[in-house]
């Protein structure tokens, strides 16, 4: 492998594409969400384009206007997407193959230690 060739591995960059999962179609960045909500008390996600957001959180709104909250945090149920997890700006799977690659130690499982998050944002990845 030439400079050249090593200059272009080293450029490479993973994107992650929201996919609407009631329409299958692709979500424009900063056109979805993805929301998260709980039934019976088990937790779902599921990634929507604004306008199935909207009618999902239509469809609720009977419920939740005579619902009593029970914890949880104070925003509403659905939040902007940044291209992956609601509440993440990294790909923990990229984060955990960049952490093994750099022999950055890191359990197989569970929350990734946030310098460990930074240290992947510092390296370019």
């Amino acid at each position: 492998m030439d400079e050249r060739e090593r200059e272009q591995v080293m450029a490479q960059k993973t994107t992650v594409q929201l996919i609407d999962d009631i329409t299958g179609e692709a979500i424009e960045d900063g056109k979805g969400r993805t929301v998260t909500f709980a039934v019976d008390g088990v937790e779902y996600e599921i990634d929507l384009a604004e306008k199935q957001a909207d009618k999902f959180a239509q469809a609720l709104d009977t419920y939740v206007t005579h619902a009593r909250k029970v914890g949880g945090r104070r925003a509403a149920a659905a939040t902007p997407s940044r291209g992956g997890k609601a509440s993440r700006d990294y790909d923990p799977k990229a984060v955990r193959a960049w952490a093994q690659s750099n022999n950055v130690e890191l359990p197989a499982r569970g929350r990734i230690p946030a310098d460990v998050i930074q240290r992947f944002r510092d390296s370019g990845k």
